[in-house]
């Protein structure tokens, strides 16, 4: 059990955070004995999240994606161009932002890991904003989910569900459509059947990958969420107007299934919708680093083996599109409420991805890969006093999604705990352009021989459509890999460590249960010459594979030293 301690911030960041929020001001008031002391004003935090969002918005140069929302937001505040998540899959992903810790420092590499069991201690994020006088609550995907929400300890509060007017859909699968819900369930009850309760869990027995139907936003959950979201904020306020709080708000979308209103599915011409010009695997890449499209596949109406035709991809990316704009508008819902209410001069909007995904890039659809288009993520803050010439910059500082619990802090004033990972990013916001860390750190473990929640293969997978499949890819793996094969390593043992730095994608594979083990592969792409990771260069340039893995052996700590 790791102890988990509180350092004061530094005379330095205390300044720092004091003349950052000068223009926030300070409030008197009078204590018992007459004497009139000085209060920091605390700012409110808006923290949005939203599931398996690549930066396919307008802000980040999407041609396509109708986000006249979050593109606002971006032109009012900083937004990082090279923000990255620290594993490319949910629980791993929400786990290390909320704690502020990596990965495999706090256990969790797959979804079936609850953070709290393996760290009964440690200290969350919206935690410390509760024991320092925060109100707390959330509303849709904040954690993984339900079930791994930190209920007892993160939040303050439950949501105003007294206050609702709307009644919550309770519909088989989400679904809008008849057939679509009898689908889901026709297909659930029979891998239960087979496989026992887990078998949805281990992602068999799904319904279509997506539907487009004509019913209000609040239909469907993320609509649903975002209007309890705003009469939680009104009910905080209502009971509580001098305490600030930290609302988290949770979008699932553009997360399978995708579900839209059929007026953002509206927003798309399907002839404007472009398909990827990179359908292949990358040349020489490893063969255990791309998995075959196993979440998708799950989903009625998808080929379980080989490949997706292009009309059905136009599909596809059309209802991810969809979805995109479903969810901008419902943030806009929320930006909006706290202008309506009053609050917006002093609450500070953090907006972010927990991965990328990839929509047929390098021939395959999902995210849970150590690629570029997989852990590059929309990550943009707002806050009431940045620079006027600030506003609406780009920073292509190398920034990691760890990284915000300490940057929340920093510009709440609050100390940080000793346990957090990541680099406050906080002087960014008044100098984007300046020197940063030279690398951000990601990981997988084998997505070709792992289920797409990162979990072994489970015997349903196997047994199932998918048997075929996995056979086919563990073939790949034993040609390229030769005597090094060993199922036991591969499919349980064996991470992708990825560091990108300024130039480069660097990976390692690796037993990551035997930290000084030899690595087994290399992968090395140059992002000055190919930018979407076409070609592994690695075996021409064992002179910078060298000089990678020297800084890759330094670690996230090492990196931090400028």
């Amino acid at each position: 059990m790791k102890m988990i301690l509180i350092k004061k911030a530094s005379f330095k960041t205390a300044l720092l955070c004091f003349g950052f929020f000068a223009i926030l001001g300070c409030k008197q008031k009078e204590n018992k004995v007459g004497d009139t002391e000085k209060t920091q004003q605390k700012p409110n935090i808006l923290f949005v999240a939203i599931d398996d969002l690549r930066p396919e918005i307008g802000a980040y140069g999407s041609s396509i994606a109708v986000t006249p929302n979050m593109d606002k937001l971006a032109s009012q505040g900083l937004v990082f161009n090279r923000a990255y998540c620290q594993e490319a899959i949910c629980s791993p992903s929400r786990a290390s932002i909320m704690t502020g810790a990596r990965p495999e420092s706090i256990g969790v590499i797959e979804n079936f890991t609850y953070f709290r069991d393996a760290n009964p201690d440690i200290i969350t994020l919206p935690q410390h904003f509760k024991n320092n006088g925060y109100e707390t609550t959330y509303t849709g995907k904040i954690y993984h989910k339900t079930g791994f929400a930190d209920l007892d300890l993160s939040w303050s509060r439950k949501p105003a569900y007294d206050k609702m007017t709307i009644e919550k859909s309770n519909t088989p699968g989400g679904f809008a459509k008849k057939e679509s819900q009898e689908m889901f369930r026709k297909n659930q009850a029979e891998v239960i059947a087979k496989y026992g309760p887990n078998a949805p869990r281990n992602g068999l027995g799904k319904g279509p990958a997506y539907e487009n139907a004509d019913v209000p936003d609040h239909f469907y959950e993320d609509g649903y969420n975002t209007e309890l979201a705003i009469v939680t904020l009104k009910d905080m306020l209502e009971k509580n107007p001098d305490k600030p709080f930290f609302l988290g708000l949770g979008m699932k979308k553009p997360h399978l299934d995708w579900l839209a209103p059929t007026k953002y599915w509206e927003l798309y011409n399907p002839e404007d919708i472009q398909l990827t010009n990179q359908p292949n695997a990358p040349e020489n890449g490893a063969t255990m680093g791309l998995h075959p499209s196993f979440e998708l596949r799950a989903r009625y109406g998808i080929p379980k083996k080989g490949d997706i035709d292009d009309e059905l991809a136009r599909t596809l990316k059309h209802a991810y599109l969809a979805c995109i704009s479903y969810v901008d508008a419902q943030i806009g819902k929320m930006i909006d409420a706290l202008d309506e209410m009053g609050v917006r001069d002093n609450t500070i909007i953090v907006l972010w991805s927990d991965h990328g995904w990839h929509l047929g890039e390098m021939g395959i659809w999902g995210k849970a890969t150590n690629y570029e288009i997989a852990t590059r993520v929309p990550l943009m803050i707002w806050t009431p006093d940045m620079l006027k010439e600030n506003r609406g910059v780009k920073s292509n500082a190398l920034v990691e999604l760890v990284d915000m619990y300490p940057t929340l802090c920093e510009l709440a004033g609050l100390d940080q705990p000793e346990h957090l990972e990541g680099k406050s990013f906080m002087p960014l916001l008044s100098d984007p352009d300046q020197a940063w860390k030279p690398a951000a750190f990601s990981q997988f473990p084998t997505p070709a021989l792992r289920e797409w929640a990162a979990n072994p293969l489970s015997q349903g997978m196997r047994e199932t459509y998918f048997g075929p499949l996995i056979e086919e890819v563990e073939d790949k793996i034993k040609s390229q890999v030769g005597d090094d094969w060993n199922r036991d390593l591969f499919e349980n043992k064996l991470m992708g460590y990825a560091m990108r730095t300024n130039d480069y994608r660097f990976i390692v594979w690796k037993d990551y249960t035997k930290k000084d083990s030899e690595p087994l592969f290399y992968e090395l792409f140059d992002h000055r010459t190919d930018p979407n990771e076409t070609k592994n260069i690695a075996s021409e340039n064992p002179e910078l594979v060298k000089q990678l893995l020297e800084q890759f052996n330094k670690g996230w700590k090492g990196n931090y030293k400028q």
